[in-house]
């Protein structure tokens, strides 16, 4: 889940991952113009983006309720045995879909715990860095998970490397092209979906893939709650106007006898929050 934040006694926008890569599936399918090179293969990038998060399916159909806050707990204050499950789990289920796919999958998650390979600047609200850090309780999970994704990643290399068509894909610097894509759309998506319009202001995001052998520098500046500017703008036409679904929740009353946060969720209406993206 993400928990949007939120003006002092208004609701908070909140969203299952699912909904997060959903937004993103919007802007890898609008990617590219004549400085910036369209995700190629476009068919695994798109599933991918559109997918990286499915580890989470499990966990937010009934997710936890954080006492602090008295709403689900957003993703990076999820119980860590909880969180590490969904890092392993995206691969699983995107590797299904192509070895591809799971191979940069399971980049994402390791990147996660590892400054995005040093490909990002951008921090969660409520994180102390770009790397997500575990209690010592929990290190050996989290050693053992991301040792397995570096298996995982060896092992579909191997696999990908004996198709002449698929092991260009694996070549150094086109398979770190379409990871920072990839890492450009989640961190984006990121952007409106964890702060509330008041707390958007300048994000600067490196390392965003014009080609497999350059990066741009991409600043993004809130206009008004609705309309942002990026500088340059890495998507094609004029402008893209993206929306992303969700509901608004207030916080839980302490009195309230809650047998499944998931059912409760599931009786709040539907909204979204819309955006329209453009160039200087």
């Amino acid at each position: 889940m993400i928990v949007q934040t939120a003006l002092d006694r208004e609701p908070h926008f909140v969203m299952t991952m699912n909904e997060h890569t959903e937004f993103c599936s919007q802007m890898v399918r609008a990617y590219g113009n004549d400085m910036f090179e369209r995700p190629d293969p476009f068919d695994e990038i798109a599933y991918v983006v559109s997918n990286h998060d499915r580890g989470w399916d499990f966990y937010d159909a009934d997710p936890g309720l954080d006492p602090d806050t008295r709403l689900p707990y957003t993703m990076v204050r999820t119980p860590t045995p909880f969180a590490v499950k969904t890092n392993s789990g995206s691969p699983d289920f995107n590797t299904q879909y192509s070895a591809y796919c799971g191979l940069l999958s399971s980049m994402h998650s390791w990147g996660l715990y590892n400054k995005r390979y040093g490909f990002s600047r951008f921090v969660v609200p409520t994180r102390a860095g770009t790397s997500i850090t575990v209690k010592p309780e929990y290190e050996q999970m989290k050693k053992e998970m991301l040792e397995g994704e570096l298996e995982r990643q060896a092992r579909l290399k191997d696999e990908l490397k004996t198709n002449p068509k698929t092991a260009a894909w694996i070549e150094d610097k086109h398979l770190f092209q379409n990871y920072k894509q990839l890492q450009f759309f989640d961190t984006m998506a990121l952007y409106f979906n964890t702060r509330h319009a008041g707390e958007r202001g300048e994000e600067v995001y490196v390392h965003v893939p014009m080609t497999a052998e350059a990066d741009a520098t991409v600043t993004v500046r809130r206009i008004d709650d609705r309309t942002y500017t990026l500088d340059p703008f890495p998507f094609a036409g004029d402008r893209l106007v993206l929306s992303c679904r969700g509901k608004y929740m207030k916080p839980l009353p302490e009195d309230v006898a809650l047998t499944s946060l998931g059912a409760t969720l599931r009786e709040i209406p539907a909204d979204r929050q819309d955006y329209v993206l453009l160039p200087v």
